[in-house]
């Protein structure tokens, strides 16, 4: 697919900066946040990861199979993962509680993405 490409380099781009934030959680906020504060950081951390990881695989499904729907799921879990995380780092950071209501847009598309790579990988034969 054309746009795999691209899904593939924003997928790398995203686990690049789930590390670098992890270890800025790790080594930077940790005297300075709460546990409440620390467990969102991991929490938006891990969310970002496993969900790159995910973008990953379903974009290179896309390239090697031609699957669209590969390439749709990819683009929700980048999406997603990009609304879920950036919230709760914003939460994290002190943003107001009203941020929060933000965060379940981002969670509704990952689920999709996972549904949709279900669908396309379940449809092919």
């Amino acid at each position: 697919m054309k746009n795999s490409r691209l899904l593939l380099l924003l997928a790398t781009l995203g686990g690049a900066l789930a590390v670098a934030c992890g270890a800025f959680g790790a080594h930077a906020l940790r005297a300075s946040f709460d546990a409440g504060q620390l467990a969102l950081w991991q929490t938006a951390v891990s969310y970002l990861f496993w969900h790159v990881l995910a973008a990953l695989f379903a974009a290179r499904h896309a390239e090697t199979a031609g699957a669209r729907g590969s390439a749709i799921a990819a683009m929700l879990f980048l999406a997603g993962s990009a609304v879920f995380s950036l919230t709760l780092f914003g939460l994290a950071l002190g943003a107001p509680r009203w941020f929060g209501a933000i965060t379940p847009l981002g969670g509704t598309a990952l689920i999709a993405g996972w549904l949709v790579l279900g669908w396309t990988v379940w449809r092919r034969r």
